[in-house]
């Protein structure tokens, strides 16, 4: 069994989606995350230790490369789309609540800002850790925010920026929540901030990339 759970985190980290898939080369003509995952949970492992000592094991490996420049954004996208393919054999285990996810979290980029390719990738490895993920876009306005948290109580609130110019929208939303939500989680994220940034408008962790999100979330809910 640990051998099929080593197999299924391998084809994460490597972005084998399944057997057709001819990506990563070395791998062509292998079973991939999608077969492998259904074979494990057909032979009778737990969906808990498919997710935990597979999924979440290869998406983590993946984001500590990302953030060490190993890889980059392309292989982060076929890892993830192996670890979907992989999490669609899990959702009945979700959804009768024999595996409970860590959390949840609600992202969205701010108002005025239409880029999304950051919020992607923290979206996708914050799931691939086991945790619900709300994504609510991009331009997000700050009554959209409030009623996704108030609709997800105990939920942990992720925003993302890419313009310097809406990093006052950024600053706006935190105060705004935080004065109607104080014990609201918020983490904040994109080129332009940083952690004084975060500091002078009162949220509550800033993270350069995405597996800092992850290992924050990650202590929330220890």
């Amino acid at each position: 069994m640990e051998q099929l759970l080593g197999k299924i985190a391998h084809c994460v980290e490597f972005g084998k989606i399944n057997l057709a898939a001819p990506y990563p080369p070395d791998m062509k003509g292998q079973e991939g995350a999608d077969e492998l995952t259904k074979k494990a949970l057909e032979q009778g492992v737990s969906a808990e230790d498919v997710l935990k000592k597979a999924l979440v094991l290869g998406m983590e490996r993946v984001g500590i490369k990302f953030r060490e420049n190993k890889v980059y954004v392309p292989q982060v996208l076929m890892s993830a789309k192996a670890m979907h393919t992989a999490m669609e054999h899990l959702k009945p285990y979700f959804q009768s609540g024999s595996v409970k996810r860590k959390g949840i979290f609600v992202i969205g980029t701010v108002a005025g800002d239409l880029h999304d390719i950051g919020k992607n990738l923290v979206s996708m490895m914050v799931e691939g850790n086991g945790w619900q993920v709300v994504d609510l876009g991009t331009d997000v306005k700050t009554e959209k925010f409030l009623e996704a948290a108030k609709a997800h109580p105990g939920c942990t609130l992720g925003l993302s920026a890419l313009l310097t110019t809406t990093m006052g929208n950024m600053e706006k939303t935190v105060k705004d929540l935080k004065e109607q939500l104080p014990d609201l989680k918020i983490l904040i994220g994109g080129a332009p901030v940083n952690d004084s940034f975060r500091q002078k408008i009162g949220a509550d962790f800033y993270s350069p990339d995405p597996q800092g999100a992850v290992e924050f979330l990650n202590k929330l809910s220890a």
